[in-house]
């Protein structure tokens, strides 16, 4: 904890505390506090006493005295709307395959698809991937409320999707079908609209598993036929994606039941 505080930052970190701010940009502190050179300087000395935490240029995160130390965990979700605040962005993979329950696995990684960067970086600690991905495959997202800010992130639909195509963070794909013969028995997800986002989905592959877990769930040809007729006619995979093609071939869906099974 800072040993000393100078009258203008107590006064800063007094009028942030009191508006409960949790994110805070250069603007902002303009409006609040005037443009003054010593603003720029409180901020500097507030960034050294670690009350304030850079996201990325020119907008901090305040951790307020009382945190402690080691000052507060910043919540993820309110990180990406900074970072894209054109909205060219969705939460997705693990923390969502969390949120929705198909886990209670605690991941390490916090995963931001874009449509514009692709790296990797440390915010307050706590681990960013940004994804670059086809602006394709920004759909069936939805926004959620976290403290003053809207998220956008995918849908329970939207990232079984992405659950089959990236199974990694749980495991393996038997374990994705146990997920998603768990949401169709529990009647969870609305099987007509994950039908509809698998059939946007660019990846074949993915759109075969699909198909292929949601029959052996007990959905009706009727409903998975338009899946079909879009992997007619497409290559031999394998359904969990090991290396060996020794398997049972079924025909409908162009899949290996491979030995992984």
């Amino acid at each position: 904890m800072p040993q000393y505080l100078g009258p203008k930052e107590s006064e800063v970190i007094a009028r942030l505390t009191y508006e409960k701010v949790s994110i805070i940009t250069n603007e902002q502190f303009n409006r609040l506090f005037g443009k003054l050179v010593l603003t720029r300087q409180v901020i500097y000395q507030l960034k050294k006493k670690g009350i304030l935490k850079p996201i990325t240029r020119g907008v901090y995160y305040f951790s307020p005295l009382e945190a402690g130390p080691d000052g507060t965990r910043i919540n993820e979700f309110l990180i990406p709307p900074v970072l894209f605040p054109k909205g060219n962005y969705y939460v997705g993979y693990s923390m969502m395959y969390n949120y929705y329950g198909f886990t209670e696995q605690i991941f390490q990684t916090f995963y931001v698809l874009n449509t514009s960067l692709q790296r990797e970086r440390i915010i307050s600690g706590v681990s960013f991937k940004l994804l670059k991905v086809s602006p394709c495959r920004m759909y069936g997202l939805t926004k959620i409320k976290i403290q003053n800010s809207e998220v956008l992130v995918s849908d329970r639909e939207r990232t079984l999707v992405d659950l089959v195509y990236f199974p990694d963070p749980i495991g393996s794909l038997k374990n994705v079908f146990e997920i998603i013969k768990k949401q169709v028995s529990n009647k969870d997800t609305n099987i007509k609209r994950l039908i509809s986002y698998a059939l946007k989905f660019p990846g074949i592959s993915t759109r075969k598993r699909i198909g292929y877990f949601l029959e052996k769930c007990g959905v009706s040809n009727a409903l998975l036929s338009p899946l079909m007729r879009s992997i007619r006619n497409t290559a031999l995979i394998t359904l969990y994606a090991s290396k060996s093609r020794k398997g049972t071939i079924n025909p409908q869906w162009r899949i290996i039941i491979d030995d992984a099974q």
